[in-house]
Formats: structure tokens, C-alpha cells, sequence
């Protein structure tokens, strides 16, 4: 057998092996990833809601204190306490999409906390609207008129600074906020009616 012909085996035969063992590895672990982003996901839920969990009983806490409610296709999470009322928001951002949750207070207005499950925004600029710090400023702003993402400084109750040299990604993520708070808001009215 020739060198060549030697070498391709080996390659064929060591690729199918590795190929092998990243199915088995996604087989083994895709229910844990997939338990994993649920948890992210309710963990965003139960902190808008500020009620106490750790990571072996988030699933149980949140089955316990936290109403789903469908309307008309729409899921809302609503706190059996004190009425906090959380959705989940999608949009593109500049770069891909930005998915998160928003918690309002039981006036459907106020906003608890913003947590965001997945963007693919710039890190150190457009990933800055992920980071804490950033999501913490819209505590306490109000969704309406309309929640206004400015360059000129906030000073209204609806308005928040954007992200400093990330004004196409401020601007995608004050479209997604307001769209879905549209869509959302007609439905939480019109269930109340």
C-alpha cells in the first residue's frame, strides 16, 4: 500500500472517530443544556419577580409561584403576589438577535428588570446592553408614552442614556422594546376588559 493511500485511511478513519465522539457528547449532554436554558430563562423570570431560588430548585419555585398565562398565542408570566407581570421580548439587534425578559410592575407600565438571554451585539460596545449595570438604569422607567433610548441625556421617566458608541444597537434595542411592548400591552388591556 502506498503512503498516500496509508495517510487517507488515516484521516477517513480518525474523522469518523472524532465525528463519533461529538455525537456522543451532544447526545449525552443535550438535555443538560437544554435544563440549563430553561433555568436561564426562569431564573430571569424569578428575579423580575425578586423572589429567592438557587439552582437545584429553581424548576420547583418557579412551577410553585409563577402563573403562565396565554393569550392569543402571547405568554405572560405573572407573579401571584404582587401581580409583576414579565414577557418575553425578540428582536434583531445591529448584529444578530437580541432575546430577553422584561418584568413591569402590576400597572403594566413601570419596569422591574430587564435580563437579556442571548445577544450578539459587540463585545465592550453593543454588548454593553447585556451587562447589569446598563439593564439596571431602566429600573423604574416607565414604557410609556413611549420608552425613549437618547444621546442627549435622560431626564424624563421614560427616557434611558444609550450606550455610549453603540447608537445602532441602542436603537435596535428601544425598537424591540417598544414594538413588543405594543403588541403586548393591547393584549394585557384587552384580557382585563
Amino acid at each position: 500500500m502506498s503512503k498516500n493511500l496509508k495517510l487517507i485511511i488515516f484521516v477517513v478513519l480518525l474523522g469518523l472517530v472524532t465525528s463519533g465522539l461529538l455525537l456522543g457528547a451532544d447526545a449525552v449532554t443535550k438535555d443538560r443544556i437544554e435544563l440549563n436554558r430553561q433555568a436561564k430563562h426562569k431564573s430571569a423570570i424569578l428575579d423580575g419577580f425578586d423572589i429567592e431560588y438557587n439552582y437545584t430548585n429553581i424548576h420547583d419555585i418557579y412551577d410553585d409561584k409563577v402563573e403562565v398565562r396565554d393569550i392569543d398565542g402571547y405568554t405572560f408570566f405573572v407573579d401571584q403576589i404582587t401581580n409583576r407581570v414579565s414577557y418575553q421580548f425578540e428582536g434583531s439587534g445591529l448584529w444578530g438577535p437580541i432575546i430577553g425578559i422584561i418584568t413591569l410592575e402590576s400597572d403594566f407600565e413601570t419596569i422591574v428588570r430587564i435580563s437579556i438571554l442571548q445577544q450578539e451585539e459587540t463585545s465592550g460596545l453593543g454588548g454593553v446592553v447585556a451587562e447589569r449595570p446598563y439593564l439596571d438604569m431602566f429600573e423604574g422607567k416607565k414604557m410609556t408614552p413611549s420608552l425613549d433610548i437618547t444621546k442627549e441625556g435622560a431626564t424624563q421617566i421614560y427616557q434611558v442614556d444609550a450606550i455610549t458608541g453603540a447608537t445602532g444597537t441602542s436603537n435596535a434595542f428601544e425598537i424591540i422594546l417598544n414594538t413588543d411592548y405594543l403588541i403586548y400591552s393591547a393584549l394585557w388591556q384587552a384580557q382585563d376588559e
